[in-house]
């Protein structure tokens, strides 16, 4: 598990042309009660934030998922960036992740998802970002949206008709992704921008929070109003009380100020 960057209860991050945001953010991650290791992996910092999931059942997805964080930190600097920035980042873990696999039948990958502070025709936005079925929500005006959309088998039956949200939150599949970085193939992100407003939220969290609580639950931590800190934590403790089956990371982002 590699974890990078500090929380922060207010940093104000200056934008071209005179304007600011203000941000507070919080990273927690816990390695469950089943799991001997945990392979998640975390950057919060300005101007990316981010939860890797290593591939359970491969050989050292901790360092898969390590790989990724890593290279975001050196690839997306500065006070904003671009996606293109993200692309480069997940490129050069794919290479360091071949480098870990060796000869490794199996192979070695990672979840990722995210978001990075960006600038559209002068206006802040998050882009946020996904490879897997780790997840980003938006959480705005009391209420919860996922943002990003899983890439897995069970995403894939559900899209098709095939089987309604009760049946894919309990799926005996649903360890099963469609699209990872690693495994040497060349990492295809899928992105969505979200302005920046007072009062949103974003919840980056890989998939040992949503396996064990559902969205409901997880809005009535949101709606308590407590700071990303106290949020993160209290998701954490839930998914642990709920059983806990796999590693659990969650960052929490809010949009304190906007000028």
């Amino acid at each position: 598990m590699t974890q990078i960057g500090a929380d922060s209860t207010g940093t104000t991050i200056p934008l071209p042309g005179g304007g600011s945001v203000r941000l507070a953010w919080a990273a927690v991650t816990d390695v469950g009660r089943r799991r001997r290791a945990n392979e998640d992996s975390l950057i919060s910092r300005v101007p990316v934030f981010a939860v890797a999931d290593g591939m359970g059942g491969h050989l050292s997805g901790d360092l898969a998922s390590a790989a990724v964080v890593d290279r975001l930190a050196e690839f997306v600097v500065g006070r904003h960036s671009a996606p293109r920035q993200i692309d480069r980042a997940l490129e050069a873990a794919t290479a360091d992740i071949s480098v870990v696999a060796g000869d490794s039948e199996l192979g070695v990958g990672t979840t990722v998802t995210g978001a990075v502070l960006t600038l559209i025709d002068g206006v802040a936005n998050f882009a946020v970002f996904n490879i897997g079925d780790s997840r980003v929500y938006r959480f705005e005006k009391n209420s919860l949206k996922q943002v990003t959309v899983d890439h897995s088998l069970v995403q894939e039956m559900l899209d098709a008709g095939e089987i309604t949200r009760a049946q894919a939150a309990k799926h005996p599949d649903g360890n099963i992704i469609t699209r990872a970085v690693g495994f040497q193939v060349t990492p295809t992100p899928d992105y969505w921008m979200l302005p920046l407003r007072v009062g949103l939220r974003l919840v980056i969290c890989s998939d040992g929070l949503t396996g064990e609580l559902d969205d409901k639950r997880i809005r009535l931590n949101l709606a308590a109003g407590l700071s990303p800190l106290e949020t993160a934590g209290a998701l954490v403790d839930a998914a642990l009380a709920s059983g806990g089956r796999d590693n659990v990371s969650v960052v929490i982002v809010e949009v304190l100020a906007v000028d």
